[in-house]
């Protein structure tokens, strides 16, 4: 039997929506306890394509008070749903360059396997559920990936 941690999911979640640039060891230290022995980092970087279209950056927008709290819902379920991890997610908006990072998650748990498993959930999760939008800049100009009601 497991024991859960005792503090409130506010304690042990971290998130937010920037514009500036992420920063991994801030996220990671976020979620550094302790009672973990294991910590899983994503991260999601811009790639210089998609599909065979050559990409020189993205844009991302949001609906930020939204995107704010399904950031915070999302953490808050996975402490819920792993009652030992602690997790920080973050997502950047504004023009990113080829290289720069997007998204981070940071899972810190007892024990590696609940850590893999949340981190994969909240990135998956992340991705289905955040009001968050991006066009790729390129050679032949701007494609939207989704559609943007902004």
């Amino acid at each position: 039997m497991t024991t859960p941690d005792p503090r409130p999911p506010a304690e042990r979640t971290h998130t937010f929506l920037t514009d500036q640039p992420l920063e991994v060891d801030e996220l990671r230290c976020r979620v550094d306890d302790p009672t973990c022995g294991a910590t899983v980092i994503m991260t999601g970087q811009v790639r210089d394509h998609h599909q065979s279209r050559p990409v020189e950056r993205l844009l991302y927008q949001a609906y930020d008070e939204m995107a704010t709290e399904v950031l915070a819902v999302l953490a808050t379920e996975a402490v819920m749903h792993w009652p030992r991890v602690r997790v920080a997610l973050a997502h950047r908006t504004g023009m990113l360059e080829v290289g720069e990072i997007s998204v981070v998650v940071a899972v810190a748990a007892p024990h590696r396997e609940e850590a893999f498993i949340a981190c994969r959930w909240c990135i998956d999760t992340l991705k289905q559920r955040l009001p968050v939008w991006k066009a790729e800049h390129g050679p032949e100009g701007r494609v939207w990936q989704e559609e943007n009601p902004l």
